[in-house]
């Protein structure tokens, strides 16, 4: 089965307070660890939908699509929407996110494994059974992932079809995501010294 992999890197960070994806950790911005953390082998095509001309040469270092986001401002959906319609013809699509700094490409890899085992389940990564991101969907819910409007996101479709839902569990750490600048550094202290 092809799968695809949406890198949702295009919003204005407002809580943050500036260009999150610029935000050092541990001596590497957010959005390259976002990138080091996506198994490239196991994706036919890795969009990185963004609205930032830097981010766009920066997946093309990595090798993948970058796809131009003009309206951020229009919400999450208008990134979803972006990221599938440059998939082309795949099976499923794998969302992440691009603030969670300790996600290791490792899970995500053996995330995907474990969809290919369930390949007409939505699953998501998890901890303690407390969904967080990637979330993978397969193409059966793509019709519905692109009616989403303004910011409501894959959660969205989720909740409709939650007996649907497989759990793939990893380190609470791996789902930590970065939504403040005071969460960042919050996370950067308790990781201090063992940030490769």
């Amino acid at each position: 089965m092809k799968i695809g992999c949406v890198v949702m890197a295009a919003g204005d960070a407002r809580r943050f307070g500036e260009n999150k994806l610029a935000a050092d950790f541990g001596g590497k911005p957010l959005i390259l660890r976002a990138l080091e953390a996506v198994p490239a082998e196991k994706f036919s095509t890795v969009a990185v939908v963004t609205q930032y001309p830097e981010v766009e040469d920066l997946a093309r270092r990595f090798r993948f699509l970058p796809v131009r986001n003009p309206h951020p401002d229009w919400g999450i959906s208008h990134t979803i929407r972006l990221g599938l319609e440059a998939m082309g013809e795949c099976g499923a699509a794998l969302f992440q996110v691009s603030d969670q700094p300790l996600l290791r490409r490792e899970t995500v890899a053996a995330e995907v494994d474990f969809f290919l085992t369930h390949p007409d389940k939505l699953v998501g990564l998890s901890h303690g059974g407390v969904r967080g991101n990637p979330c993978i969907f397969p193409a059966a819910y793509f019709p519905e992932l692109l009616a989403l409007r303004e910011d409501h996101g894959g959660s969205s479709v989720i909740r409709r079809h939650r007996e649907e839902l497989l759990l793939f569990e990893t380190a609470a750490e791996e789902l930590a995501d970065a939504d403040t600048r005071q969460a960042l550094e919050a996370m950067a202290a308790e990781r201090k010294g063992s940030l490769l």
